[in-house]
């Protein structure tokens, strides 16, 4: 079995149900795993300290996670059209790993959700793709010969998924939404076993 790793950030939640739709479509893949994590918060006005193991989700993701895995799904609420910085910092963290080459050649794919409908949700999917194509990744998208992209009225773009929460951040995911995040799940996973990771 071969892992891709599903790394998010969230705060109301909406990212991280995206995350968990990603990792279905990761386990449809035979003989592909979903590994969910996350990254903790962070301070504005001084070092942040949490626990090892936040007190509910997934556990907070180490650099073993991220060169061990065979393709990365990269998930982030908009934050003024870029990623939300507790996702940044841990990518800013990363430099031993690119100077390896620990993540050359390996798939990763990104996702994002926004409150306001022309919120930034574009933009903050190619603000992850720059920090992957420096590691040497191979972006994957999602097509438009996957129908949910066609038929949305909410979130999702070629770029990757995406989920329009709404003004509260409280509307739950819709069909397509779903469907796309899964979608981008399987490609994740098809791709690594094609280059030989399942």
């Amino acid at each position: 079995m071969a892992d891709i790793l599903v790394l998010y950030y969230s705060r109301t939640g909406g990212t991280a149900e995206m995350a968990r739709q990603v990792a279905r479509g990761v386990e449809e893949v035979e003989s592909m795993t979903a590994r969910v994590r996350t990254v903790p918060p962070i301070s504005t006005v001084c070092e942040a300290v949490e626990d090892e193991i936040p007190d509910t989700g997934p556990p907070y993701v180490n650099l073993d996670d991220l060169s061990a895995c065979a393709g990365l799904a990269l998930g982030s609420p908009t934050r003024f059209g870029n990623m939300a910085a507790p996702l940044k910092y841990f990518l800013d963290s990363t430099g031993g790993l690119w100077l390896a080459g620990a993540l050359s050649g390996k798939p990763a794919g990104v996702f994002a959700s926004v409150s306001t409908l022309h919120g930034g949700h574009e933009s903050t999917l190619l603000s992850m793709m720059v920090p992957l194509l420096h590691h040497g990744m191979l972006l994957v998208g999602v097509p438009y010969t996957e129908a949910a992209l066609s038929e949305t009225r909410s979130g999702g773009t070629p770029y990757g998924p995406s989920h329009w929460s709404g003004p509260e951040s409280q509307a739950a995911l819709s069909a397509e939404e779903k469907q796309i995040c899964r979608a981008l799940g399987r490609r994740l996973a098809e791709t690594a076993r094609r280059l030989g990771a399942g």
